[in-house]
């Protein structure tokens, strides 16, 4: 062995820690974790009781099942945005509804704290982009001067995408700069 392989010498906790970060880069996660986080207090708190000495103060409106339906719904859809981020921007939105929804159904959606987060991770779903991949990057000199459009002056240079030019059979560069029309002659 090298003493510079540090490959075999990796501690398994830090292969898990690369993986789950490779997992999380290639997904909206923090939209899923905010869309859980706010179908949670959304779900529960029609349900719970809270003890205060002997006295007993229970939560629950006549809307008990809605606001377990919207929680129920805000945690699936978090899971969606994690295991199925194709659909994010659906999710998003359904999570933005959901959210406002919540409001008049849920006790002021989750006193508050449930709206917030539904309201944030159902944002940040929609807004999320997928990144490009490292390798795909084109140099800065890379773009190449492209014809003038309609209008331009004869000095003025244009920056088009770095697109590989294929040879065709009868390709006439002439032609091609002037239109496409052909000279006689």
């Amino acid at each position: 062995m090298s003493p510079e392989s540090t490959g075999q010498n990796e501690h398994y906790l830090t292969v898990y820690r690369r993986g789950f970060r490779t997992w999380r880069g290639n997904r909206p996660f923090w939209a899923g974790l905010f869309t859980i986080l706010g179908g949670v207090p959304i779900a529960y708190f029609p349900y719970a009781n809270m003890h205060l000495g002997n006295m007993t103060i229970a939560m629950s409106t006549t809307a008990g099942a809605g606001s377990l339906i919207i929680g129920v719904l805000l945690i699936t859809l978090g899971l969606t945005m994690w295991f199925h981020h194709i659909v994010r921007v659906f999710a998003g939105v359904a999570a933005i509804l959901l959210a406002l929804i919540s409001i008049p159904v849920a006790n002021i959606g989750g006193f508050l704290i449930g709206f917030v987060f539904a309201l944030l991770g159902g944002a940040l779903s929609v807004s999320w982009a997928p990144g490009d991949p490292a390798g795909d990057e084109v140099p800065a000199g890379a773009l190449a001067p492209t014809a003038r459009p309609e209008g331009g002056r004869p000095g003025d240079v244009f920056q088009g995408a770095a697109v590989p030019q294929q040879q065709t059979a009868g390709f006439d560069p002439v032609s091609d700069a002037e239109g496409g029309r052909h000279r006689a002659g």
